[in-house]
């Protein structure tokens, strides 16, 4: 038994994962604190008695700390500035709070004393390398404890999990016969386990939490309108929102028609596949409508240069490295580039999709003059024989001389 360590902050959530971890700690290093550190994200209703919860498991202290605004403004919104999306369709809503939560856990230890920092993350998941890899980056002095990678942790699936928290009377919600692994935050749900994890299956209708089946939602569009301002949401139907509000408002309206539900196999970054169902309504509503802001405002050079770079932004998120300079160094890419997207877009919501109405900027590089089928004045059709020719000639030659052989 190790009794090097004192004092430990735990990143507790009150999830299955995490309820078993405090009490086994506590058994595995006797006579050390530990601290339940939770973070508000936005999960609705999943925080509501976890002081209790975390105390009753044999916590020595618990802080939960709401962190929505800063998750939405410093977050969220960098992200999707970015148009960070990783292998086309997960828009990151788990890769991108994990950073968050180690930050104040780390901040949490400093401030109290502790000596080591822990996570529930299993040793086969992404999790534990985005806890791990800002521990290292903010507190390279503290002690990182990681039990599903201890031998001495035997709860090595979520069957044992809830047998081990019934012996000790731990109140959870997961059973036998349905335990989904759940992430929820303000950005997202992601559903993981149980029949998902047979790519044969298709996700069930009572799997989403926070959007309806597409089956069941309204047989009448909605429409929606967001504004911008640099690359940053400020406002929804005319009224200027707080950055979290504007998640919120748009996740309820966006659920309502059973908007940004995905059902993918992605490449984790320890090596395998997985298979999950993610909810992200209103950060599908965002994505969708910076885009067509983007199109209006940015020159192509550059447009195409920042879709090369969301890609690698995305992996760098996914791969927890937020705390990366590279991350920083694109980030400020990303803000000197989005300085000209600014305007409305108005968005129609029906049956699981975000299409754009109208989109409208002050900034705005189009042009109704240039881009008409009608000749005028301000483009003469001549320019192109030569522009064309010298574009066209390694083809040319190319073509010339294959045809020669």
């Amino acid at each position: 038994m190790s009794t090097s360590v004192k004092k430990i902050v735990l990143a507790y959530s009150g999830g299955l994962d995490t309820s078993v971890i405090l009490p086994w700690l506590k058994d595995n290093y006797p006579g050390c604190k530990v601290i339940a550190f939770a973070a508000e994200l936005g999960q609705g209703d999943e925080l509501a008695g976890i002081k209790a919860k975390a105390l009753a498991s044999g916590a020595d202290k618990c802080i939960v700390k709401d962190l929505r605004e800063e998750f939405a403004r410093d977050y969220c919104f960098p992200m999707l500035r970015a148009g960070a999306v990783y292998e086309h369709n997960y828009m990151l809503g788990t890769s991108i709070a994990r950073p968050l939560i180690a930050k104040y856990q780390v901040a949490v230890a400093h401030a109290e004393g502790a000596d080591a920092v822990s996570h529930g993350a299993t040793g086969k998941g992404n999790d534990q390398v985005r806890f791990e890899l800002t521990y290292m980056a903010l507190g390279p002095e503290l002690k990182i404890i990681a039990p599903w990678k201890d031998d001495r942790f035997e709860l090595r699936s979520r069957e044992a999990a809830i047998e081990y928290a019934k012996e000790k009377g731990i109140p959870i919600v997961q059973s036998v016969k349905k335990i989904y692994s759940r992430d929820r935050n303000l950005w997202h749900i992601s559903h993981e386990g149980a029949d998902l994890e047979d790519p044969a299956n298709e996700p069930l209708d009572n799997l989403w939490v926070m959007s309806v089946p597409v089956s069941k939602a309204p047989s009448k569009a909605e429409f929606v309108t967001v504004d911008f301002e640099a690359g940053t949401p400020v406002g929804v139907n005319g009224r200027k929102l707080a950055a979290h509000k504007i998640i919120e408002t748009l996740n309820a309206i966006g659920g309502r028609h059973g908007v940004g539900q995905i059902d993918l196999v992605e490449n984790r970054l320890v090596g395998m596949k997985s298979r999950g169902a993610y909810e992200t309504p209103g950060g599908t509503i965002l994505l969708t409508a910076i885009r067509a802001l983007e199109s209006l405002c940015l020159e192509r050079e550059t447009l195409h240069y920042k879709q090369q770079l969301a890609l690698k932004y995305a992996e760098l998120v996914y791969y927890g490295q937020w705390f990366h300079p590279l991350r920083e160094a694109l980030d400020s890419f990303m803000t000197a580039v989005c300085q000209p997207v600014s305007g409305r877009v108005k968005l129609r919501l029906y049956k699981g999709r975000a299409t754009v109405a109208a989109v409208n900027s002050p900034k705005s590089l189009y042009r109704q003059d240039l881009a008409s089928f009608t000749m005028g004045a301000e483009y003469d059709g001549k320019d192109a024989i030569g522009f064309i020719k010298l574009l066209g000639l390694p083809m040319k030659v190319h073509a010339l001389v294959n045809k020669q052989k």
